[in-house]
């Protein structure tokens, strides 16, 4: 202080300024390091299942927190305070902080696996006491049964809830998975189509069932209606990625090679590692005069293949062994 005294104006202010950032510099690793402290103590406090003194410190210490150990187990340590004393929003807000710093980590999908579940349990149960009798309690216990292979009952359950509330979105696509499985491999599809069709009349931007209306309609051969539900369900589901694949193959299989381009180059952007696009493409691109481009698209789909175990030969699908 003695040296900014006895400098010039111009030196005294630089001089100035200096000692304020090292003043804020102090004070900055002044908190730093008590809100450290604070967040370790907090740990400690969770081990010994103190979550109700150990959850304030680490709230007020972690945004404070830049070592990147002591923050994961800080967070780690909150989640499993939040969960075990019911507070969700603790627990989730951790979780998805935790996975933008650390992506893919088994121990937060792990938690985030059991977080959820338990929210669904406990949201299952509060709407089954408060209000049993609204569709949205009917739907879950028809779900339920659906999951548990007990289609005829769910069915039901289903089908009652339309005639109290025909215009509920997804009932109808519920009612025609349930009758595509009673269709099995062999049955007729009348009565799932029919389910589909009157889905999409309440509920016209469902690109599943557009999609399933048409993978039943390339089932029959029916390319051109097949073709148009793809599109549909492409257009109402930008990521739906097989919409684009289905559309392609729809088309190629229809003749109409150029018009299968755009969608499977889309597709094949979207999934290169799949030999099926590719395979398409390499078609397509063939028919229409693209010889190098057909060329280069078959070289495509055996890479490809090569990284699956096997491919199908017809379509260039990847196959499970």
């Amino acid at each position: 202080m003695v040296g900014c005294r006895l400098a010039g104006n111009l030196a005294l202010i630089g001089c100035t300024a200096l000692l304020g950032t090292l003043g804020l510099w102090a004070q900055t690793q002044k908190t730093t390091s008590s809100a450290a402290a604070d967040v370790q103590r907090g740990v400690r406090l969770v081990e010994t299942n103190r979550c109700s003194e150990a959850l304030p410190l680490i709230e007020r210490g972690l945004p404070h927190v830049t070592d990147k150990a002591l923050r994961y187990q800080a967070e780690m340590a909150a989640v499993r305070c939040g969960m075990a004393v019911g507070d969700e929003q603790v627990a989730a807000d951790n979780l998805f902080r935790m996975e933008r710093e650390n992506p893919r980590d088994p121990e937060i999908l792990y938690w985030e696996a059991h977080l959820f579940s338990e929210m669904a349990t406990h949201a299952a149960r509060e709407l089954e006491v408060k209000d049993p009798d609204s569709y949205q309690a009917q739907e879950l216990k028809a779900e339920d049964l659906e999951s548990q292979g007990k289609e005829e009952q769910a069915a039901a359950i289903f089908r009652a809830i339309l005639a109290k509330h025909p215009h509920i979105a997804g009932i109808h696509y519920d009612l025609g998975q349930i009758a595509l499985a009673e269709a099995g491999d062999s049955g007729s599809t009348a009565a799932a189509e029919q389910q589909f069709e009157e889905e999409l009349a309440v509920n016209p931007t469902n690109a599943s069932a557009e999609f399933i209306l048409g993978e039943l309609a390339r089932r029959k051969g029916n390319w051109a209606v097949a073709a148009q539900h793809f599109s549909r369900a492409a257009h109402l589901d930008g990521g739906f990625t097989e919409a684009y694949l289905a559309l392609g193959m729809s088309l190629v299989a229809e003749g109409k090679y150029a018009e299968a381009k755009p969608p499977l180059e889309h597709y094949v952007k979207l999934e290169p590692n799949d030999p099926a696009g590719h395979y398409q493409l390499a078609i397509a691109d063939a028919r229409t005069g693209d010889q190098a481009g057909a060329r280069q698209q078959m070289a495509l789909q055996a890479q490809a293949a090569a990284r699956n175990p096997s491919s199908d030969t017809a379509q260039g699908h990847a196959v499970q062994r």
